[in-house]
């Protein structure tokens, strides 16, 4: 399996609760998995940002954020430490790189009202303004101030540079409404809770490609700690508890909301090399080719290449030896089945399939095929006869209809597409024993009408695939 890889994107180490241990807690932060923490430094009157900064001078796993805590507000408003935080944005560590990543945590606080709230509005303003100065995400802190703490980013313009509710404990329309601006959604222990159940409802509704995970350390322990000092190395507890709500591995969780980190605070190689074998739950999925036969209207790689943290964009489509190195060992024990999918038309690379979809059948692999069904088109016979050694085959319908198909899709085929995969579809039930009919849920789609020419016309099953998601 994979290494796991975690961050803890939202820590207070520099609290005194760890004055006696913090390297036995950053240890035990490494042994866990944890590949970075972000240390979060909240502005005092007395003593400014120097308890933060002392602690991120001693581990090269830190990185660091610094803003007035809406707590801390009354005593910004006249003179904030704005030219402290621009000082240290320009300071860079040994490796080179800046450590200040975010401004925060700033926002409204209207469950203690320790400043007063016009304060607070001011101070929250001031910090957003900062962090579009210094092209820094903002971390924002909401607790029973939501509609004016979205009218305060909208008005500002936080938007453009980005940013995460940490320690999300909101409605799923504030997620909507957080989502919709641009923003992460950061979960901590707390959906571990036996009545968190909303909160789960809401983990359940948001992409995981727009959440982080974090501890808020030393505060909020998960259920199983309950009572002690929270740190940094139970934020897999956080992730484990993810991965049961969506219905993802705990390998998975971590390299997404990683990578989503990453993302979001300016921390991701630019180099990043395209990932020809991947894993998403128990499967192993094979990117052989990012060419499509189709050009359709939703496809998420004219967004992004990058599927459930992993990045998929080949700058030379790879060999059979280049896809059966990246396989590994023992695939036929580490994985339910291998797929061929990535983030193109797999068929196109016929002659590739075949040679490793039977090699890797002879190895006791079950073997899957997501396609768009035209495969019989573009090399101008009957394909299917030659992918007996497959298990499952899963066809791209997407419509009920030629014509709805062809607005969807744009597909080069025009009249000659939809009639070619309904084709298809009856074949493969010749040569294949799984045969599966899909369909995107794009918004305005007659999915039921979908579903009957599948189930009805053809004989197959049908699975509807969630719009805006992949993977």
């Amino acid at each position: 399996m994979e290494k796991v890889l975690f961050m803890d994107t939202h820590a207070h180490l520099d609290d005194k609760r760890f004055s006696g241990d913090l390297d036995e807690v950053v240890g035990r932060a490494k042994e866990a998995g944890l590949k970075s923490i972000i240390t979060v430094g909240c502005w005092k009157k007395e003593g400014g940002f120097a308890p933060v900064l002392d602690v991120v001078k001693k581990y090269s796993s830190l990185w660091l954020a610094l803003g007035v805590h809406p707590h801390e507000a009354k005593d910004a408003v006249e003179e904030g430490p704005w030219d402290d935080i621009r000082k240290i944005a320009n300071e860079k560590g040994a490796d080179g790189k800046a450590r200040l990543v975010a401004i925060g945590e700033t926002g409204l606080d209207y469950h203690y009202d320790h400043s007063p709230r016009e304060a607070q509005k001011k101070v929250f303003a001031r910090q957003i303004a900062l962090a579009r100065e210094l092209n820094l995400p903002v971390i924002v802190h909401s607790r029973e101030a939501d509609n004016d703490t979205m009218e305060i980013l909208k008005a500002e313009g936080a938007s453009d540079i980005g940013g995460v509710f940490h320690c999300f404990s909101g409605t799923k329309e504030t997620a909507k409404e957080a989502l919709d601006l641009g923003f992460y959604l950061s979960f901590t222990g707390v959906v571990t809770f036996p009545k968190a159940e909303a909160l789960r409802e809401v983990v359940k509704a948001v992409p995981i490609e727009k959440m982080l995970i974090e501890t808020d350390c030393p505060y909020l322990a998960p259920a199983s700690r309950r009572g002690q000092r929270n740190e940094p190395s139970f934020v897999v507890e956080t992730a484990a508890e993810i991965a049961k709500i969506k219905g993802l591995t705990l390998e998975d969780v971590g390299r997404i909301t990683t990578l989503n980190a990453e993302e979001l605070f300016g921390l991701r190689n630019s180099e990043d090399k395209a990932q020809i074998a991947y894993p998403i739950r128990k499967s192993l999925y094979l990117n052989i080719t990012n060419r499509c036969s189709n050009h359709c209207s939703f496809c998420a790689k004219f967004q992004s290449y990058t599927v459930k943290g992993h990045y998929l964009r080949l700058r030379q489509e790879p060999t059979f030896a280049e896809v059966i190195a990246a396989v590994g060992p023992d695939p036929e024990e580490k994985y339910d089945e291998i797929v061929f999918c990535g983030f193109g038309e797999p068929l196109i690379r016929l002659d590739v399939v075949k040679q490793v979809g039977m090699h890797l059948k002879r190895r006791g692999c079950k073997i899957r095929i997501d396609t768009d069904g035209l495969a019989n088109l573009v090399h101008g016979r009957n394909v299917l006869p030659e992918l007996m050694f497959v298990d499952t085959i899963s066809v791209s319908l997407n419509a009920p209809d030629s014509a709805t198909y062809q607005k969807l899709i744009k597909t080069p085929f025009g009249d000659d597409a939809y009639p070619a995969i309904l084709y298809f579809l009856r074949q493969a039930k010749k040569f294949i024993p799984k045969v599966i009919a899909s369909a995107v849920a794009v918004p305005g789609l007659d999915v039921e009408a979908t579903r009957k020419v599948a189930e009805d016309e053809l004989g197959v099953k049908f699975r509807v695939r969630e719009y805006n998601t992949v993977g």
